[in-house]
């Protein structure tokens, strides 16, 4: 079967996560991929580590299967040359170069689309193209410190702290991914391109949703609630008598059925619990009752007990119990690739599960410039003109 993308060339000029993630997505979709790398140094994730397998790092790894590596030197009017011919054989680019320099290398979508006037460009940046920041740099760390999400993420009386993964970048590769394939969609309406102005900072502040409407609702300034919900009791971690666990009761009939499971069934017949309105007002009170009640049993005996109920509850896991996980395994959330320098490489599945045109696994994360030949091959470019090129820096 054929993949949803396939006939769909993607050049992808971007490096480090949030443009790699995306054009990844697109990769595994079916779309080709044609990674543009720094001639000398390459994708910087490519020298994040330990750990490397056999000299590649596992940081990279994570973010650029199903492509192919072309080194390229875009400072030289040659590689420039060479850009705008792949340019001129694709559909998408993605770049996350600060604000203006690929227009002030003469490489901007309005140059671009000359030559290729269908051409879909996305461009990640920190700030966006307009605005007071536009040309400040933006990265992941920065965009969870300035967009509220860190000021309402850990423990109430502790300090700001960021989510254990890029997740601003792995934000804006989903966002930037959805606005590639709705270009897509126009361009097969209308035959129009357009250029895609993607930053960190508002993907970032998009996904605090229901926190920033309580805020723009209300005009009360969230703070840090560890790991309660501002909106919803109970919801949040308990210790059992062996670990910790996560019990989520979203609505009053399973709050019944929770108390039921606890054998407590009276506390969901009492005014101070009864509605969730009430519970958020005696919260403090139903925590103490709860935690007493759920240190007495076993994280697995909960399990059991809660998901009989109906009561959505899990473990906290870390990420080797999460793998060892049998939904894990039975969703192919692992996957295992040939690759030219590791015996078994082993990388995240992907959660995208299509029925008619699946997702496959094509092409190991290549190694660095693993395809350069091969691609100016394709474009035109005679071996002596390749040696040329390798020995004068433009690849």
């Amino acid at each position: 079967m054929k993949g949803a993308l396939e006939g769909i060339r993607i050049i992808d000029v971007s490096r480090v996560l949030a443009g790699p993630f995306c054009s990844m997505i697109l990769g595994d979709l079916g779309a080709e991929v044609i990674k543009i790398e720094h001639y000398k140094t390459g994708d910087e994730t490519r020298w994040w580590g330990p750990p490397f397998v056999n000299g590649e790092s596992a940081y990279y790894l994570c973010a650029n299967r199903n492509k192919q590596s072309i080194t390229l030197n875009l400072k030289s009017e040659e590689g420039k040359e060479i850009f705008r011919k792949l340019v001129s054989t694709g559909d998408v680019v993605v770049q996350n170069f600060k604000s203006g320099t690929l227009e002030k290398m003469g490489l901007g979508y309005e140059s671009l689309k000359e030559i290729n006037p269908s051409l879909i460009m996305a461009s990640i940046t920190g700030f966006g193209s307009t605005g007071p920041y536009k040309d400040l740099p933006g990265y992941d760390y920065i965009i969870q410190a300035m967009s509220g999400l860190m000021s309402i993420t850990g423990e109430a009386d502790g300090s700001p702290m960021k989510v254990g993964v890029a997740i601003a970048d792995v934000l804006t590769g989903l966002y930037t991914c959805i606005g590639i394939l709705s270009a897509l969609q126009h361009r097969n309406k209308t035959g129009e391109g357009q250029e895609i102005d993607i930053s960190l900072m508002d993907c970032q502040v998009s996904s605090l949703i229901n926190v920033a409407s309580n805020y723009l609702c209300s005009g009360v300034i969230p703070q840090r609630l560890g790991n309660q919900h501002p909106n919803i009791v109970p919801y949040q971690v308990f210790s059992a008598k062996d670990g910790e666990l996560v019990v989520a009761v979203g609505n009053d009939e399973q709050f019944k059925r929770f108390s039921a499971a606890l054998g407590r069934q009276d506390l969901s017949e009492v005014k101070e619990f009864i509605h969730n309105e009430n519970r958020l007002e005696n919260k403090s009170k139903l925590i103490s009752i709860l935690e007493e009640l759920l240190s007495k049993k076993t994280k697995k005996e909960w399990k059991d007990i809660l998901d009989k109920a109906g009561i959505p509850n899990g473990p906290i896991n870390n990420v080797q119990d999460m793998f060892d996980d049998p939904q894990i395994r039975s969703r192919e959330m692992v996957v295992e690739m040939d690759h030219p320098s590791i015996e078994i490489l082993r990388l995240t599945g992907s959660p995208i599960k299509l029925s008619k045109s699946p997702v496959k696994m094509r092409q190991h994360p290549p190694m660095f410039g693993e395809h350069t030949e091969t691609i100016l091959e394709q474009l035109g470019y005679h071996p002596d003109q390749i040696d040329r090129f390798r020995k004068n820096q433009i690849i």
